[in-house]
């Protein structure tokens, strides 16, 4: 197939970023402010509420990446307008005025000084005009290329290092070098394999920053916090059952999903957007599914790409994961929860170039529309990732 000239229908925002979903957000900026944004939501249908654990006492790096991921959340293309709900409004507008800077319509509430009952009744009035706005947004046909990918894998197993992760590698070699963003990241789940991570990037200077990120997260949260070592975390126990004995036989499964071609340009904090073009990017991100996913759907990536072994049921509220395995009692026994069956090549009934081409299909189709499994089941994981503890 000639990729480059693949298009789908999706809806292209103020700032020329494509969006593949058009929701209405209702984002609580604190953890206080998350029962509102819920009301506002049930009262209001075609909205979305996103409550999480934090926001209160946050300072430093750890408060720049809250607004980080806030703002970035609000800004996602898939999002066609947001409702930013908070206890004061100072932080709130700070949120308002990132997310307005890509075009979309956004206002933001803030319960003290007026309530719950007042802010509810306010912002549901909001998000209803925006419901009403967002709903006559209209699809137009975009390159495939113009919709971000982000990818990682979880609860791997052998067949995630044999099939599913080398499918998400052999469509990352063929969209990439046509003008795709992808990303890719799990920190620590690079252990063992980080030399072969750091060959990888496009040049000395972006290998060394790989390095220099890989290194900290060892030596500032691995070797600060563990026990004897990183039993039941890393490997987790279902890794372990999957086949997968130590860090370093993960690690090199893992990497398989950036493929045998694509070099990645640079590195990217945690939520941050990427700034160099189109190209592959690594994000230092924690190896936690919910985590991930959020912090590269606050980055700008609309479509997420989850190989899996053991099953892994992760979603998320903005971003459509799509799940891929080559387990073959997974396909049988969590059929509901996989997109993409890919067991044919442990089976030597399908190569990897045809499993990446079944893949570039179901990634068209869900940008079309097409609802993931996890969409269909209702998973909507949203886990903001926190640095330290709070003053």
């Amino acid at each position: 197939m000639d990729l480059s000239k693949k298009t789908v229908w999706a809806w292209r925002r103020d700032n020329g970023r494509v969006g593949i979903r058009n929701y209405v957000a209702i984002l609580p900026l604190d953890d206080i402010s998350n029962a509102a944004c819920e009301a506002v939501a049930a009262h209001i249908q075609g909205t979305i509420a996103l409550p999480h654990a934090y926001g209160r006492l946050q300072f430093g790096e750890d408060l720049d990446l809250h607004f980080r991921t806030m703002i970035g959340t609000g800004a996602n293309a898939n999002v066609a307008a947001c409702i930013v709900i908070g206890i004061e409004g100072g932080w709130t507008q700070k949120v308002v005025d990132g997310i307005a800077e890509t075009g979309k319509p956004v206002a933001g509430f803030w319960i003290e000084g007026n309530g719950d009952i007042a802010t509810v009744a306010a912002a549901s009035r909001k998000a209803k005009e925006f419901v009403h706005w967002a709903s006559e947004q209209v699809r137009v046909e975009c390159p495939l290329t113009d919709v971000w990918i982000a990818a990682k894998c979880g609860e791997s197993d052998t067949t995630t290092g044999l099939a599913s992760c080398p499918t998400v590698g052999n469509m990352y070699d063929k969209l990439v070098p046509l003008g795709l963003y992808g990303c890719f990241g799990e920190t620590s789940e690079l252990t063992g394999a980080e030399h072969l991570a750091a060959a990888r990037a496009v040049s000395p200077e972006i290998s060394a920053k790989f390095m220099k990120t890989w290194s900290a997260y060892q030596n500032d949260v691995i070797e600060a916090h563990k026990t004897s070592d990183l039993s039941d975390s890393q490997p987790t126990k279902g890794n372990i059952a999957g086949g997968l004995t130590t860090i370093e036989e993960k690690a090199l499964g893992n990497l398989e999903k950036i493929g045998k071609q694509v070099k990645f340009i640079d590195v990217l904090e945690p939520a941050e957007a990427p700034g160099r073009g189109a190209g592959l990017y690594f994000m230092d991100t924690s190896s936690a599914a919910a985590e991930c996913c959020t912090l590269q759907a606050a980055a700008g990536y609309v479509l997420h790409i989850f190989p899996t072994g053991q099953g892994n049921v992760i979603g998320n509220p903005i971003m459509p994961v799509i799940k891929v395995t080559g387990n073959p009692k997974t396909v049988r026994l969590m059929s509901e929860h996989i997109d993409v069956d890919v067991s044919g090549v442990v089976r030597r009934e399908l190569t990897i170039d045809q499993a990446g081409d079944s893949l570039i299909d179901m990634i068209v189709r869900t940008s079309n529309g097409r609802s993931t499994a996890a969409e269909a089941l209702g998973h909507r994981e949203f886990v903001m990732t926190k640095l330290y503890r709070s003053a």
